[in-house]
Protein backbone atom coordinates (compact mmCIF):
# COMPACT_ATOMS: atom_id res chain seq x y z
CA UNK A 1 0.00 0.00 0.00
CA UNK A 2 1.47 3.36 -0.82
CA UNK A 3 0.89 5.11 2.36
CA UNK A 4 2.18 2.25 4.29
CA UNK A 5 5.11 1.80 2.09
CA UNK A 6 6.27 5.03 2.03
CA UNK A 7 5.81 5.23 5.73
CA UNK A 8 8.15 2.28 5.59
CA UNK A 9 10.73 4.21 3.19
CA UNK A 10 13.79 4.28 4.65
CA UNK A 11 18.01 3.69 4.42
CA UNK A 12 17.91 0.13 5.43
CA UNK A 13 22.39 -0.88 6.53
CA UNK A 14 22.87 -4.27 5.87
CA UNK A 15 23.63 -6.78 8.26
CA UNK A 16 26.64 -8.21 9.01
CA UNK A 17 26.41 -12.03 10.30
CA UNK A 18 29.92 -11.70 12.02
CA UNK A 19 31.77 -8.63 12.83
CA UNK A 20 35.16 -10.98 11.06
CA UNK A 21 33.72 -12.84 8.35
CA UNK A 22 31.68 -10.75 6.80
CA UNK A 23 33.14 -6.77 5.61
CA UNK A 24 30.15 -3.92 6.47
CA UNK A 25 28.64 -1.69 3.87
CA UNK A 26 26.18 1.12 3.37
CA UNK A 27 23.28 -0.08 0.65
CA UNK A 28 20.46 1.86 -0.77
CA UNK A 29 17.03 0.78 1.11
CA UNK A 30 14.88 -2.01 1.31
CA UNK A 31 13.06 -2.30 1.75
CA UNK A 32 8.80 5.24 -2.92
CA UNK A 33 -4.46 28.54 -17.55
CA UNK A 34 -6.03 27.48 -20.35
CA UNK A 35 -10.06 26.78 -19.69
CA UNK A 36 -11.40 24.41 -22.16
CA UNK A 37 -15.12 23.32 -23.49
CA UNK A 38 -15.98 20.04 -21.10
CA UNK A 39 -15.95 16.95 -23.04
CA UNK A 40 -18.26 13.67 -22.76
CA UNK A 41 -15.17 11.53 -22.85
CA UNK A 42 -15.79 8.45 -20.97
CA UNK A 43 -18.83 9.22 -19.06
CA UNK A 44 -21.17 10.62 -21.44
CA UNK A 45 -23.02 13.57 -19.60
CA UNK A 46 -20.93 16.82 -20.11
CA UNK A 47 -20.18 17.55 -16.48
CA UNK A 48 -17.76 14.82 -15.45
CA UNK A 49 -20.06 12.72 -14.10
CA UNK A 50 -21.19 15.49 -11.30
CA UNK A 51 -24.63 15.85 -12.11
CA UNK A 52 -23.43 19.42 -12.27
CA UNK A 53 -24.25 21.70 -15.15
CA UNK A 54 -21.10 23.87 -16.28
CA UNK A 55 -21.06 26.22 -18.75
CA UNK A 56 -18.97 25.11 -22.03
CA UNK A 57 -15.83 26.86 -22.04
CA UNK A 58 -13.59 27.43 -25.46
CA UNK A 59 -10.40 26.16 -26.36
CA UNK A 60 -7.55 28.73 -25.28
CA UNK A 61 -5.49 27.96 -28.59
CA UNK A 62 -2.60 30.49 -26.90
CA UNK A 63 1.00 28.87 -27.81
CA UNK A 64 1.82 29.51 -24.24
CA UNK A 65 -1.08 28.66 -22.06
CA UNK A 66 -0.68 29.14 -17.96
CA UNK A 67 0.18 25.73 -16.16
CA UNK A 68 0.66 25.00 -12.60
CA UNK A 69 3.76 23.63 -10.97
CA UNK A 70 4.03 20.71 -8.43
CA UNK A 71 6.88 22.39 -7.27
CA UNK A 72 8.36 18.65 -6.59
CA UNK A 73 11.89 17.65 -5.33
CA UNK A 74 14.92 16.05 -7.28
CA UNK A 75 15.00 12.69 -6.14
CA UNK A 76 16.95 11.56 -3.28
CA UNK A 77 18.97 8.82 -4.86
CA UNK A 78 20.77 9.59 -8.39
CA UNK A 79 21.72 7.53 -10.94
CA UNK A 80 25.01 7.40 -10.12
CA UNK A 81 24.89 6.90 -6.74
CA UNK A 82 22.58 3.90 -7.82
CA UNK A 83 25.68 2.61 -9.72
CA UNK A 84 28.13 3.26 -7.06
CA UNK A 85 26.86 0.86 -4.82
CA UNK A 86 28.59 -2.01 -3.97
CA UNK A 87 27.65 -5.35 -2.94
CA UNK A 88 29.34 -8.12 -1.91
CA UNK A 89 26.69 -10.88 -1.23
CA UNK A 90 25.76 -11.44 -4.89
CA UNK A 91 28.31 -14.09 -5.17
CA UNK A 92 28.06 -17.87 -5.17
CA UNK A 93 30.52 -17.65 -1.63
CA UNK A 94 27.52 -16.65 0.60
CA UNK A 95 24.85 -18.26 -1.70
CA UNK A 96 26.47 -21.35 -0.55
CA UNK A 97 26.32 -20.90 2.66
CA UNK A 98 22.33 -20.01 2.47
CA UNK A 99 21.68 -22.78 0.80
CA UNK A 100 23.44 -25.11 3.98
CA UNK A 101 21.88 -23.07 5.97
CA UNK A 102 18.19 -23.63 4.44
CA UNK A 103 19.08 -27.26 4.42
CA UNK A 104 19.49 -27.66 7.78
CA UNK A 105 16.23 -25.37 8.55
CA UNK A 106 13.91 -27.59 6.45
CA UNK A 107 15.34 -30.83 9.13
CA UNK A 108 14.05 -28.59 11.69
CA UNK A 109 11.17 -27.83 10.97
CA UNK A 110 10.16 -31.42 9.74
CA UNK A 111 10.87 -33.06 13.12
CA UNK A 112 8.59 -30.65 14.41
CA UNK A 113 5.59 -31.81 11.70
CA UNK A 114 6.87 -35.54 13.35
CA UNK A 115 7.02 -34.78 17.03
CA UNK A 116 3.78 -34.67 19.26
CA UNK A 117 1.95 -31.29 19.15
CA UNK A 118 1.57 -30.15 22.65
CA UNK A 119 4.81 -30.53 23.72
CA UNK A 120 6.33 -28.58 21.21
CA UNK A 121 3.33 -26.63 20.15
CA UNK A 122 4.86 -23.10 21.95
CA UNK A 123 8.26 -23.96 19.95
CA UNK A 124 6.41 -24.89 17.01
CA UNK A 125 4.59 -21.49 16.82
CA UNK A 126 7.34 -19.25 17.87
CA UNK A 127 10.04 -20.83 15.11
CA UNK A 128 7.07 -19.91 12.47
CA UNK A 129 6.16 -16.37 13.39
CA UNK A 130 10.17 -16.02 13.49
CA UNK A 131 10.41 -17.36 9.97
CA UNK A 132 7.83 -14.80 8.51
CA UNK A 133 9.38 -11.70 10.42
CA UNK A 134 13.05 -12.94 9.65
CA UNK A 135 11.84 -12.49 6.23
CA UNK A 136 12.81 -16.23 5.42
CA UNK A 137 9.10 -17.95 5.23
CA UNK A 138 9.04 -18.10 1.71
CA UNK A 139 11.93 -20.80 1.87
CA UNK A 140 9.61 -22.76 3.42
CA UNK A 141 6.43 -22.83 2.37
CA UNK A 142 5.40 -25.99 2.50
CA UNK A 143 6.94 -27.11 5.87
CA UNK A 144 5.20 -24.37 7.49
CA UNK A 145 2.02 -25.53 5.94
CA UNK A 146 2.51 -28.91 6.95
CA UNK A 147 3.03 -28.12 10.62
CA UNK A 148 0.47 -25.66 10.97
CA UNK A 149 -1.96 -28.39 9.22
CA UNK A 150 -0.44 -30.97 11.99
CA UNK A 151 -1.34 -28.19 14.66
CA UNK A 152 -4.24 -27.27 13.59
CA UNK A 153 -5.72 -31.20 12.71
CA UNK A 154 -4.61 -32.51 16.21
CA UNK A 155 -6.20 -29.20 18.32
CA UNK A 156 -9.32 -28.17 18.71
CA UNK A 157 -10.21 -24.63 17.45
CA UNK A 158 -12.71 -23.69 19.79
CA UNK A 159 -11.38 -24.71 23.19
CA UNK A 160 -7.37 -23.59 24.75
CA UNK A 161 -7.23 -26.15 27.30
CA UNK A 162 -4.02 -25.37 29.22
CA UNK A 163 -3.14 -22.95 26.41
CA UNK A 164 -1.79 -19.75 27.72
CA UNK A 165 -2.89 -16.59 26.48
CA UNK A 166 0.19 -16.03 24.39
CA UNK A 167 0.21 -19.38 22.19
CA UNK A 168 -3.71 -19.66 21.66
CA UNK A 169 -3.35 -15.76 20.55
CA UNK A 170 -0.15 -16.36 18.23
CA UNK A 171 -2.11 -19.94 17.19
CA UNK A 172 -5.25 -17.70 16.43
CA UNK A 173 -2.86 -15.37 14.14
CA UNK A 174 -0.85 -17.67 12.33
CA UNK A 175 -4.37 -20.10 11.38
CA UNK A 176 -6.14 -16.92 9.80
CA UNK A 177 -3.05 -15.84 8.10
CA UNK A 178 -2.63 -19.20 6.12
CA UNK A 179 -5.61 -19.25 5.79
CA UNK A 180 -7.04 -22.03 8.62
CA UNK A 181 -10.65 -21.59 9.83
CA UNK A 182 -10.35 -20.90 13.04
CA UNK A 183 -13.10 -19.04 15.31
CA UNK A 184 -12.72 -15.75 17.50
CA UNK A 185 -15.00 -17.80 20.30
CA UNK A 186 -11.46 -19.33 21.07
CA UNK A 187 -10.13 -16.55 23.11
CA UNK A 188 -13.35 -16.48 25.17
CA UNK A 189 -11.77 -18.68 27.90
CA UNK A 190 -9.53 -15.45 28.69
CA UNK A 191 -12.87 -13.69 29.77
CA UNK A 192 -14.04 -12.96 33.23
CA UNK A 193 -17.82 -13.87 34.56
CA UNK A 194 -18.97 -10.39 33.41
CA UNK A 195 -17.53 -10.46 29.29
CA UNK A 196 -14.46 -8.68 30.00
CA UNK A 197 -10.75 -10.05 29.64
CA UNK A 198 -9.62 -10.88 33.02
CA UNK A 199 -7.40 -8.35 34.53
CA UNK A 200 -4.82 -10.75 35.74
CA UNK A 201 -3.39 -10.87 31.72
CA UNK A 202 -2.28 -7.06 32.62
CA UNK A 203 0.92 -8.46 33.99
CA UNK A 204 1.45 -10.77 30.46
CA UNK A 205 2.78 -8.78 28.42
CA UNK A 206 4.18 -11.37 25.83
CA UNK A 207 0.53 -12.31 25.78
CA UNK A 208 -1.33 -8.95 25.30
CA UNK A 209 1.37 -8.08 22.42
CA UNK A 210 0.26 -11.65 20.83
CA UNK A 211 -3.19 -10.79 21.42
CA UNK A 212 -3.37 -6.99 19.61
CA UNK A 213 -1.52 -8.27 16.71
CA UNK A 214 -4.51 -11.02 16.40
CA UNK A 215 -6.83 -8.43 17.00
CA UNK A 216 -6.23 -6.86 13.65
CA UNK A 217 -7.70 -9.83 11.97
CA UNK A 218 -11.33 -9.73 12.08
CA UNK A 219 -13.74 -10.42 9.17
CA UNK A 220 -16.88 -9.12 8.03
CA UNK A 221 -18.78 -11.74 8.74
CA UNK A 222 -18.22 -11.82 12.62
CA UNK A 223 -20.93 -9.99 14.26
CA UNK A 224 -19.37 -10.13 17.65
CA UNK A 225 -17.03 -7.38 18.83
CA UNK A 226 -14.73 -9.40 20.43
CA UNK A 227 -11.29 -8.97 18.69
CA UNK A 228 -12.70 -5.52 18.46
CA UNK A 229 -12.55 -5.62 22.43
CA UNK A 230 -9.12 -7.27 22.21
CA UNK A 231 -7.88 -4.38 20.74
CA UNK A 232 -8.95 -1.85 22.77
CA UNK A 233 -8.02 -3.53 25.81
CA UNK A 234 -4.64 -4.63 24.91
CA UNK A 235 -3.97 -0.82 23.54
CA UNK A 236 -5.22 0.41 26.90
CA UNK A 237 -2.68 -2.34 28.77
CA UNK A 238 0.69 -1.93 26.74
CA UNK A 239 0.42 1.41 26.26
CA UNK A 240 -0.12 1.44 30.39
CA UNK A 241 2.91 -0.70 30.66
CA UNK A 242 5.09 1.59 28.55
CA UNK A 243 4.27 4.25 31.04
CA UNK A 244 5.06 2.66 33.82
CA UNK A 245 8.74 1.30 32.80
CA UNK A 246 11.54 2.22 34.62
CA UNK A 247 15.01 3.24 32.88
CA UNK A 248 16.11 -0.19 32.74
CA UNK A 249 13.13 -2.47 32.91
CA UNK A 250 12.96 -5.21 30.31
CA UNK A 251 15.75 -3.73 28.30
CA UNK A 252 17.22 -6.95 28.19
CA UNK A 253 15.24 -8.83 26.17
CA UNK A 254 13.63 -6.59 24.02
CA UNK A 255 10.35 -6.56 25.13
CA UNK A 256 10.22 -2.56 25.02
CA UNK A 257 10.88 -2.21 21.51
CA UNK A 258 8.58 -4.97 20.74
CA UNK A 259 5.51 -3.05 22.14
CA UNK A 260 6.60 0.51 20.98
CA UNK A 261 7.13 -0.68 17.51
CA UNK A 262 3.89 -3.26 17.62
CA UNK A 263 1.75 -0.06 18.45
CA UNK A 264 3.17 2.13 15.71
CA UNK A 265 1.68 -0.04 13.22
CA UNK A 266 0.84 -3.80 13.79
CA UNK A 267 2.36 -6.07 11.53
CA UNK A 268 -0.46 -6.90 9.72
CA UNK A 269 0.37 -3.50 7.90
CA UNK A 270 4.15 -3.38 7.83
CA UNK A 271 5.87 -4.23 4.60
CA UNK A 272 8.00 -7.14 5.32
CA UNK A 273 11.23 -5.99 3.93
CA UNK A 274 11.73 -3.16 6.76
CA UNK A 275 9.99 -5.22 9.01
CA UNK A 276 12.21 -7.94 8.55
CA UNK A 277 15.59 -5.30 8.76
CA UNK A 278 14.33 -4.21 12.21
CA UNK A 279 13.49 -7.45 13.40
CA UNK A 280 16.68 -9.19 12.72
CA UNK A 281 18.31 -6.54 15.70
CA UNK A 282 15.18 -7.50 18.09
CA UNK A 283 15.89 -11.74 17.41
CA UNK A 284 19.15 -10.84 18.41
CA UNK A 285 17.99 -9.51 21.90
CA UNK A 286 15.82 -12.81 22.46
CA UNK A 287 16.91 -15.47 24.96
CA UNK A 288 17.83 -18.76 23.86
CA UNK A 289 17.94 -17.20 20.04
CA UNK A 290 18.82 -20.03 17.27
CA UNK A 291 22.23 -18.96 15.97
CA UNK A 292 21.87 -21.08 12.72
CA UNK A 293 18.73 -19.24 12.10
CA UNK A 294 20.02 -15.57 13.12
CA UNK A 295 22.81 -16.42 10.55
CA UNK A 296 20.73 -17.50 7.52
CA UNK A 297 18.49 -14.11 7.72
CA UNK A 298 21.03 -11.95 7.99
CA UNK A 299 22.56 -13.24 5.19
CA UNK A 300 19.51 -13.84 3.32
CA UNK A 301 18.24 -10.28 3.44
CA UNK A 302 21.54 -8.83 2.03
CA UNK A 303 21.54 -11.63 -0.65
CA UNK A 304 17.82 -10.60 -1.30
CA UNK A 305 19.05 -6.82 -1.10
CA UNK A 306 21.86 -7.33 -3.45
CA UNK A 307 19.12 -8.57 -6.16
CA UNK A 308 17.09 -5.68 -5.52
CA UNK A 309 20.00 -3.45 -6.45
CA UNK A 310 20.74 -5.01 -9.25
CA UNK A 311 17.19 -4.54 -10.43
CA UNK A 312 17.03 -1.43 -9.31
CA UNK A 313 20.25 -0.69 -11.75
CA UNK A 314 18.89 -2.39 -14.77
CA UNK A 315 15.70 -0.03 -13.48
CA UNK A 316 17.71 3.02 -13.50
CA UNK A 317 19.07 2.49 -17.13
CA UNK A 318 15.79 2.55 -18.34
CA UNK A 319 14.71 5.23 -16.78
CA UNK A 320 17.65 7.56 -18.01
CA UNK A 321 17.87 6.15 -21.54
CA UNK A 322 13.79 6.59 -21.54
CA UNK A 323 14.27 10.42 -21.33
CA UNK A 324 10.69 10.97 -19.28
CA UNK A 325 12.24 13.11 -16.50
CA UNK A 326 14.18 14.88 -18.95
CA UNK A 327 11.85 15.50 -21.10
CA UNK A 328 8.99 15.95 -18.84
CA UNK A 329 10.79 18.03 -15.81
CA UNK A 330 7.29 19.54 -14.17
CA UNK A 331 6.78 15.73 -12.89
CA UNK A 332 8.26 13.65 -10.37
CA UNK A 333 11.18 11.72 -10.93
CA UNK A 334 10.40 8.73 -8.33
CA UNK A 335 11.82 5.90 -9.73
CA UNK A 336 13.09 4.20 -6.50
CA UNK A 337 9.80 5.40 -4.43
CA UNK A 338 8.09 3.16 -7.15
CA UNK A 339 10.70 -0.09 -6.84
CA UNK A 340 10.18 0.12 -3.09
CA UNK A 341 6.33 -0.70 -3.59
CA UNK A 342 6.56 -3.05 -5.99
CA UNK A 343 9.38 -4.84 -3.79
CA UNK A 344 7.06 -4.88 -0.63
CA UNK A 345 4.61 -6.20 -2.75
CA UNK A 346 6.97 -9.35 -4.39
CA UNK A 347 10.03 -9.56 -2.97
CA UNK A 348 11.36 -13.18 -3.71
CA UNK A 349 14.51 -12.48 -5.56
CA UNK A 350 14.96 -14.91 -9.04
CA UNK A 351 11.21 -15.79 -8.74
CA UNK A 352 9.62 -12.42 -8.75
CA UNK A 353 12.39 -10.49 -10.82
CA UNK A 354 10.84 -9.84 -13.77
CA UNK A 355 7.29 -8.72 -12.38
CA UNK A 356 9.75 -6.05 -10.26
CA UNK A 357 11.05 -4.39 -13.51
CA UNK A 358 7.40 -4.57 -15.45
CA UNK A 359 5.73 -2.73 -12.22
CA UNK A 360 8.09 -0.69 -11.08
CA UNK A 361 8.46 0.69 -15.22
CA UNK A 362 4.07 1.01 -15.23
CA UNK A 363 3.94 2.89 -11.52
CA UNK A 364 6.84 5.03 -12.26
CA UNK A 365 5.05 6.07 -16.07
CA UNK A 366 1.89 6.50 -13.45
CA UNK A 367 3.42 8.86 -11.64
CA UNK A 368 4.37 10.98 -14.55
CA UNK A 369 1.02 11.07 -16.41
CA UNK A 370 -0.58 11.58 -12.97
CA UNK A 371 1.47 15.32 -13.04
CA UNK A 372 0.03 15.68 -16.57
CA UNK A 373 -3.53 15.43 -15.27
CA UNK A 374 -2.85 17.14 -11.52
CA UNK A 375 -0.32 19.93 -12.28
CA UNK A 376 0.57 20.61 -15.63
CA UNK A 377 -1.72 19.87 -18.51
CA UNK A 378 -4.52 21.88 -19.98
CA UNK A 379 -7.83 20.25 -20.38
CA UNK A 380 -8.03 20.13 -23.68
CA UNK A 381 -4.52 18.32 -24.26
CA UNK A 382 -6.11 15.87 -21.19
CA UNK A 383 -9.25 15.13 -23.58
CA UNK A 384 -6.76 14.34 -26.32
CA UNK A 385 -4.35 12.02 -23.98
CA UNK A 386 -7.43 10.13 -22.57
CA UNK A 387 -8.69 9.47 -25.46
CA UNK A 388 -5.38 8.22 -27.29
CA UNK A 389 -4.85 5.87 -23.93
CA UNK A 390 -8.41 4.41 -24.78
CA UNK A 391 -7.49 3.21 -28.05
CA UNK A 392 -3.75 2.36 -27.39
CA UNK A 393 -2.57 2.53 -30.90
CA UNK A 394 0.84 3.79 -32.24
CA UNK A 395 -0.61 6.04 -34.70
CA UNK A 396 -3.01 8.07 -31.98
CA UNK A 397 0.61 9.59 -30.72
CA UNK A 398 -0.04 12.08 -33.86
CA UNK A 399 -3.00 13.81 -32.06
CA UNK A 400 -0.92 14.32 -29.35
CA UNK A 401 0.94 17.50 -28.31
CA UNK A 402 4.95 16.95 -28.82
CA UNK A 403 5.45 17.11 -24.70
CA UNK A 404 3.08 14.07 -24.58
CA UNK A 405 3.94 11.78 -27.98
CA UNK A 406 7.39 10.06 -25.38
CA UNK A 407 5.04 9.82 -22.03
CA UNK A 408 2.57 8.20 -24.61
CA UNK A 409 4.61 5.90 -26.51
CA UNK A 410 6.70 4.68 -23.44
CA UNK A 411 3.29 3.69 -22.14
CA UNK A 412 2.43 1.91 -25.21
CA UNK A 413 5.73 0.26 -25.60
CA UNK A 414 5.49 -0.92 -21.76
CA UNK A 415 1.75 -2.43 -21.93
CA UNK A 416 2.81 -4.14 -25.48
CA UNK A 417 5.87 -5.52 -24.01
CA UNK A 418 3.31 -7.18 -20.52
CA UNK A 419 0.92 -8.55 -23.38
CA UNK A 420 3.40 -9.68 -25.97
CA UNK A 421 4.76 -11.73 -22.61
CA UNK A 422 1.75 -12.83 -21.25
CA UNK A 423 0.58 -14.44 -24.68
CA UNK A 424 4.04 -16.19 -25.62
CA UNK A 425 3.37 -18.17 -21.39
CA UNK A 426 -0.15 -18.71 -21.67
CA UNK A 427 -1.96 -17.69 -24.48
CA UNK A 428 -4.10 -14.87 -23.91
CA UNK A 429 -4.12 -11.54 -25.06
CA UNK A 430 -4.02 -9.34 -21.83
CA UNK A 431 -3.49 -6.20 -23.92
CA UNK A 432 -7.71 -5.17 -23.73
CA UNK A 433 -7.58 -5.71 -20.10
CA UNK A 434 -4.22 -3.88 -19.53
CA UNK A 435 -5.83 -0.98 -22.30
CA UNK A 436 -8.50 -0.61 -20.02
CA UNK A 437 -7.17 -0.34 -16.78
CA UNK A 438 -4.83 2.84 -17.82
CA UNK A 439 -7.83 4.05 -19.96
CA UNK A 440 -10.24 4.28 -16.55
CA UNK A 441 -7.45 5.58 -14.80
CA UNK A 442 -7.05 8.85 -17.21
CA UNK A 443 -10.71 8.72 -17.67
CA UNK A 444 -10.83 9.02 -13.60
CA UNK A 445 -7.85 11.40 -13.47
CA UNK A 446 -9.54 13.26 -16.31
CA UNK A 447 -12.67 13.89 -14.00
CA UNK A 448 -10.84 15.36 -11.44
CA UNK A 449 -9.28 17.75 -13.56
CA UNK A 450 -12.65 19.02 -14.91
CA UNK A 451 -13.62 19.31 -10.74
CA UNK A 452 -10.47 21.18 -10.80
CA UNK A 453 -10.94 23.81 -13.48
CA UNK A 454 -14.84 23.83 -12.53
CA UNK A 455 -14.05 24.19 -8.41
CA UNK A 456 -16.40 21.65 -8.03
CA UNK A 457 -16.73 19.99 -4.60
CA UNK A 458 -17.73 16.57 -4.96
CA UNK A 459 -19.46 14.48 -2.39
CA UNK A 460 -17.60 11.96 -0.20
CA UNK A 461 -19.14 9.30 -2.81
CA UNK A 462 -18.33 10.42 -6.12
CA UNK A 463 -14.90 11.36 -5.08
CA UNK A 464 -14.69 7.60 -4.21
CA UNK A 465 -15.99 6.41 -7.04
CA UNK A 466 -13.23 8.75 -8.79
CA UNK A 467 -10.51 8.34 -6.33
CA UNK A 468 -9.89 4.59 -5.62
CA UNK A 469 -9.34 4.04 -9.60
CA UNK A 470 -6.99 7.53 -9.26
CA UNK A 471 -4.35 6.06 -6.84
CA UNK A 472 -3.49 3.69 -9.64
CA UNK A 473 -3.50 0.82 -7.25
CA UNK A 474 -6.42 -1.14 -9.99
CA UNK A 475 -4.15 -0.39 -12.52
CA UNK A 476 -1.44 -1.57 -11.12
CA UNK A 477 -2.83 -5.02 -9.55
CA UNK A 478 -4.52 -5.69 -12.93
CA UNK A 479 -0.78 -5.71 -14.73
CA UNK A 480 0.66 -7.78 -11.28
CA UNK A 481 -2.52 -10.23 -11.92
CA UNK A 482 -1.24 -10.93 -15.02
CA UNK A 483 2.60 -11.32 -14.52
CA UNK A 484 2.08 -13.64 -11.39
CA UNK A 485 -0.49 -15.44 -11.96
CA UNK A 486 -0.15 -18.89 -13.99
CA UNK A 487 -2.97 -19.98 -15.05
CA UNK A 488 -5.40 -17.43 -15.66
CA UNK A 489 -9.27 -18.50 -16.11
CA UNK A 490 -11.59 -17.48 -17.45
CA UNK A 491 -13.35 -16.58 -14.17
CA UNK A 492 -10.76 -14.61 -13.10
CA UNK A 493 -10.62 -12.52 -17.11
CA UNK A 494 -14.40 -12.23 -16.28
CA UNK A 495 -14.03 -10.33 -12.94
CA UNK A 496 -11.72 -7.85 -14.63
CA UNK A 497 -14.95 -6.32 -16.40
CA UNK A 498 -15.66 -4.18 -13.41
CA UNK A 499 -13.15 -3.69 -10.74
CA UNK A 500 -13.05 -6.96 -8.66
CA UNK A 501 -14.06 -6.30 -5.14
CA UNK A 502 -10.89 -7.53 -3.86
CA UNK A 503 -9.05 -5.11 -6.34
CA UNK A 504 -11.64 -2.05 -5.12
CA UNK A 505 -11.13 -2.98 -1.82
CA UNK A 506 -7.68 -2.70 -1.57
CA UNK A 507 -7.75 0.52 -3.72
CA UNK A 508 -9.93 2.41 -1.00
CA UNK A 509 -7.61 0.95 2.14
CA UNK A 510 -4.91 2.75 -0.22
CA UNK A 511 -6.46 6.22 -1.28
CA UNK A 512 -7.58 6.33 2.20
CA UNK A 513 -4.25 6.28 3.75
CA UNK A 514 -2.58 8.58 1.37
CA UNK A 515 -5.70 10.74 1.91
CA UNK A 516 -4.64 11.16 5.60
CA UNK A 517 -0.74 11.24 5.02
CA UNK A 518 -1.16 13.79 2.03
CA UNK A 519 -4.48 15.72 1.59
CA UNK A 520 -3.01 18.73 3.78
CA UNK A 521 -0.19 19.51 1.09
CA UNK A 522 -2.20 18.55 -1.53
CA UNK A 523 -5.22 20.79 -0.69
CA UNK A 524 -2.23 23.73 -0.09
CA UNK A 525 -1.55 23.23 -4.23
CA UNK A 526 -4.62 23.68 -5.29
CA UNK A 527 -5.84 20.27 -5.72
CA UNK A 528 -9.45 18.51 -5.54
CA UNK A 529 -10.76 18.11 -1.95
CA UNK A 530 -9.70 14.60 -0.58
CA UNK A 531 -11.97 12.50 1.55
CA UNK A 532 -11.65 14.25 4.50
CA UNK A 533 -12.80 17.65 2.98
CA UNK A 534 -15.42 15.78 1.42
CA UNK A 535 -16.54 14.79 4.68
CA UNK A 536 -16.33 17.55 6.25
CA UNK A 537 -18.34 19.19 3.37
CA UNK A 538 -21.08 17.25 3.95
CA UNK A 539 -21.30 16.52 7.53
CA UNK A 540 -20.19 19.90 8.54
CA UNK A 541 -17.43 18.85 11.04
CA UNK A 542 -14.02 19.45 12.44
CA UNK A 543 -11.09 17.64 10.67
CA UNK A 544 -10.74 15.17 13.89
CA UNK A 545 -14.11 14.04 13.10
CA UNK A 546 -13.65 13.16 9.40
CA UNK A 547 -10.32 11.41 10.13
CA UNK A 548 -11.73 9.10 12.65
CA UNK A 549 -14.74 8.51 10.01
CA UNK A 550 -11.70 7.73 7.44
CA UNK A 551 -10.13 5.47 10.04
CA UNK A 552 -13.27 3.48 10.69
CA UNK A 553 -13.96 3.02 7.10
CA UNK A 554 -10.25 1.67 6.64
CA UNK A 555 -10.63 -0.72 9.41
CA UNK A 556 -14.39 -1.75 7.74
CA UNK A 557 -12.11 -1.86 4.22
CA UNK A 558 -9.58 -4.56 6.16
CA UNK A 559 -12.28 -6.98 7.53
CA UNK A 560 -13.60 -7.67 4.12
CA UNK A 561 -10.20 -8.25 2.90
CA UNK A 562 -9.59 -10.85 5.38
CA UNK A 563 -12.83 -12.26 4.79
CA UNK A 564 -10.90 -13.46 1.09
CA UNK A 565 -7.45 -13.68 2.41
CA UNK A 566 -8.72 -16.49 4.92
CA UNK A 567 -11.26 -18.27 2.79
CA UNK A 568 -10.62 -21.17 0.18
CA UNK A 569 -12.91 -20.05 -2.59
CA UNK A 570 -11.11 -17.35 -4.38
CA UNK A 571 -11.10 -17.01 -7.68
CA UNK A 572 -7.50 -15.42 -7.16
CA UNK A 573 -4.26 -17.26 -6.52
CA UNK A 574 -2.61 -17.00 -3.11
CA UNK A 575 0.15 -15.17 -4.33
CA UNK A 576 -2.03 -12.47 -6.13
CA UNK A 577 -3.59 -12.40 -2.69
CA UNK A 578 -0.74 -11.20 -1.27
CA UNK A 579 0.30 -8.61 -3.45
CA UNK A 580 -3.24 -7.20 -2.56
CA UNK A 581 -2.93 -7.50 1.00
Amino acid sequence: MVAILMANLGRLIPMAISRKSLPKFSSLFIPSSSLASLSTTGDGDGDGGTGMKAEPRLLNHSSNPIRRSGNYQPPIWDFQFIHTLYNPYAGDKYMKRCNELKKEMKKNLMVMVEGSIQDQLDAKLELIDNLQRLGVSYHFKDEIMEVLRSVHNQNSSTTTGDNSLYSTALKFRLFRQHGFHISQDILNDFKDEQGNFKQSLCEDTKGLLQLYEASFLSTDSETSTLLESANIFTVSHLKNYLHNLNDTEHQENGTVELVRHALELPLHCKMLRVETRWYIKIYEKIPNVDPLLLEFAKLDFNIVQATHQQDLRNLSRWWKKSLLAEKLPFSRDRLVEAFLWIAGMMFEPQKNEYCRIMLTKVTAMATVIDDMYDVYSTLDELELFTHAVERMEIKAMNELPDYMKICYLALFNTTTEIAYEVLKEQGINAMPYLTKSWADLCKSYLREARWYYCGYKPSLEEYMDSGLITIAAPMILVHSLFLVTNPITKEVLDSLTNCSDIIRWSATIIRLNDDLGTSSDEMKRGDVPKSIQCYMNEKGGFEEDARKHINFMIKETWKLINSTAQGDNSLFSKTFIGCVQ
